[in-house]
C-alpha cells in the first residue's frame, strides 16, 4: 500500500508539473500575439517605450518601492465564469492554497513592517479554505484586509456565515460589479448576476458596509463590457451611486474603474473577433506617463496558490516571476523572510503592461 500511495503521490507532481509547462507555453503564445499586434502599429516593447516616452531614462528599469500591500491569490475556484477574467477562474478550477503556505505568508508579513495592507483574491476568495485563517493572521498583525468579492458568493447556500466574518473582523469589501444595468452584467458575467449581485450588496449594507460613520468599506470596481477604456471615474461613481440608491436602496463608498487587461479569456475574445490590434492601439494612444510612479507593481507583491512570487497578478496569470535582485532569486514565499529584500529590484515588464497605464491606469 505504501508504495500505491507513492506512486499516486508521484503521478500528482508529474501531473502538476506538466500542467505548468503548458501554461508557460500558453503564455508565451499569449505574448507572441500582443507582440505581433504592436509590430503591426510600430510600437516597441513596454520598457523600450517607456525610455522613449522619457518616463525613464535609458538602460534604468522600472525598479521596485518598498512593498505596502500582499496581494494573494488563495485559488482558482470560482462560483462564476466571466469573460474577462484574466486568471481564468470557474467552478471547474480546483487549484487551492495549503494549510502550509498560508503559515509562511503570515511569518513573512510579520517580518515586513513596510506592508500595511493585505489584498485577497481569487477565484471567489471566500470559497476556499485558506480565506479564514489569512483574514484572521492578517488582522491580528494589524494589517488592512481587502476582500475582492464577486457579491454573487454572498448568496450561496454554503456561504451564510461570510457577512458577519467580514464585518467581526473589519475587512474591507472590494466588490465587481461591471454595470449597473442587468444586462451589461449578465452578459458579462453570466445569466442571473446581477440580480445576485444586488441581493449581495443589499445584505452588506444591512450589516453597515458602505453606510456613513459605520467604518465598514464598501468599494465597487468597474471595467468595461468590451474593448474601449472606461469614463471618467468621478462621473462613473456619481451615476453609479444615484442608479444604485434610486432603483435598490444600495449605499457604497468608492467606485474604482479598470481597463481590461489583453490576457487570457479577454485576450482570447478579442483575436477570436479580429480586435486584438485595435485594443493594443487603443491602449498605447492612451498611455498616460502620470500612471507610471504610483502604478501596482512597484509597491505590491502578488502571491499564487502555490506560494510563487510576482510583481502583479496580471504577470502571475501570464507566469512571468519575480527578477532575481542583488544576486537572489526570490522566486517563491519560501526564498525571502521579508519582503523588504525585494526593494530596488527591477518589474518584469511585457506589452500587457499598456493596460496599466492607459487613461486613468488600472491600479
Amino acid at each position: 500500500m505504501a508504495s500505491d500511495t507513492g506512486d499516486s503521490e508521484g503521478l500528482k507532481e508529474t501531473m502538476a508539473a506538466l500542467k505548468k509547462v503548458g501554461q508557460r507555453r500558453l503564455s508565451l503564445e499569449e505574448r507572441k500575439k500582443r507582440r505581433r499586434a504592436l509590430d503591426a502599429i510600430g510600437v516597441p516593447e513596454f520598457g523600450t517605450f517607456l525610455e522613449q516616452e522619457g518616463v525613464k531614462t535609458a538602460g534604468v528599469e522600472l525598479e521596485r518601492m518598498a512593498t505596502t500591500m500582499l496581494q494573494v491569490n488563495v485559488g482558482l475556484y470560482c462560483n462564476q465564469a466571466c469573460t474577462h477574467c484574466h486568471v481564468e477562474s470557474s467552478p471547474k478550477r480546483t487549484e487551492a492554497m495549503t494549510d502550509e503556505v498560508v503559515g509562511q505568508i503570515l511569518r513573512v508579513l510579520a517580518a515586513s513592517p513596510s506592508v500595511k495592507t493585505l489584498d485577497i483574491t481569487g477565484g471567489a476568495p471566500e470559497m476556499n479554505a485558506a480565506f479564514r485563517p489569512l483574514v484572521e493572521g492578517a488582522s491580528q498583525l494589524g494589517l488592512e484586509v481587502i476582500d475582492r468579492c464577486n457579491l454573487t458568493v454572498l448568496c450561496e447556500p454554503s456561504m451564510d456565515w461570510l457577512g458577519e466574518f467580514l464585518r467581526t473582523h473589519g475587512v474591507r469589501v472590494v466588490a465587481s460589479l461591471p454595470c449597473y444595468s442587468q444586462r451589461n452584467v449578465d452578459t458579462q458575467r453570466g445569466s442571473k448576476v446581477f440580480e445576485r449581485s444586488i441581493r449581495g450588496l443589499q445584505q452588506l449594507n444591512a450589516l453597515g458596509y458602505g453606510v456613513e460613520g459605520s467604518g465598514l468599506k464598501l468599494d465597487l470596481v468597474y471595467n468595461p463590457g468590451g474593448a474601449f477604456l472606461p469614463p471618467p471615474e468621478a462621473m462613473l461613481q456619481a451615476k453609479y451611486k444615484e442608479e444604485l440608491h434610486d432603483h435598490f436602496g444600495i449605499a457604497f463608498n468608492e467606485l474604482f474603474t479598470m481597463n481590461n487587461m489583453p490576457i487570457k479569456r479577454f485576450a482570447d475574445l478579442l483575436y477570436k473577433q479580429g480586435k486584438l490590434k485595435e485594443y493594443m492601439q487603443l491602449l498605447v494612444d492612451g498611455f498616460n506617463p502620470a500612471t507610471v510612479e504610483g502604478l501596482m507593481c512597484r509597491s505590491l507583491v502578488s502571491v499564487a496558490y502555490d506560494g510563487s512570487l510576482y510583481d502583479c497578478d496580471f504577470n502571475q496569470a501570464l507566469a512571468m516571476p519575480l527578477q532575481s535582485h542583488a544576486g537572489k532569486s526570490s522566486r517563491t514565499i519560501y526564498d525571502v523572510e521579508s519582503l523588504s529584500e525585494l526593494t530596488g529590484a527591477p518589474v518584469h515588464t511585457s506589452s500587457h503592461c499598456f493596460g496599466c497605464t492607459a487613461g486613468a491606469g488600472s491600479t
